[in-house]
């Protein structure tokens, strides 16, 4: 069975995938933000690799079946060099904490925002995150 593809005129997307969002999550990524490939994730194929296409826009996939994907790609460690992450709101939440991002800096960013669009919540948190990774790199 075919998957039906997405529809930006009649659907609702679950997540925006913004191309700045992908971006954004590349960018994470060549900055080492740590990732263990696990069921759960949204990953983006930026080189269409896997067939068939995905029902999410701009290439993004759900992982549902690490064994699927572990076929597609060989290995978890090819799957996490092929594709990106795209946390979601509450996984970046999860990372904020974990890479010592406190409280009161998300607070200061809802504060500070005028967020005027659906995901640009998810972008300030990304930015966030990038600015932590490239600050452990400094300090490293």
């Amino acid at each position: 069975m075919e998957p039906t593809p997405f529809d930006p005129n009649s659907d609702f997307a679950t997540i925006p995938f913004s191309e700045r969002q992908l971006l954004l999550a590349q960018k994470l990524k060549d900055n080492g933000l740590p990732w263990h490939p696990h069921v759960g994730c949204f990953v983006w194929d930026t080189e269409q690799y896997i067939q068939p296409r995905s029902p999410f826009p701009n290439g993004v996939y759900f992982i549902l079946s690490m064994s699927r994907f572990v076929g597609i790609f060989g290995s978890r460690e090819m799957l996490k060099e092929k594709l990106v992450w795209i946390p979601t709101w509450h996984q970046a939440r999860l990372l904020c904490h974990r890479m010592g991002i406190k409280d009161n800096s998300i607070t200061r960013m809802w504060h500070e925002h005028d967020f005027k669009k659906p995901g640009d919540e998810i972008l300030a948190l990304y930015q966030l995150l990038l600015s932590a990774l490239i600050v452990e790199s400094v300090d490293e």
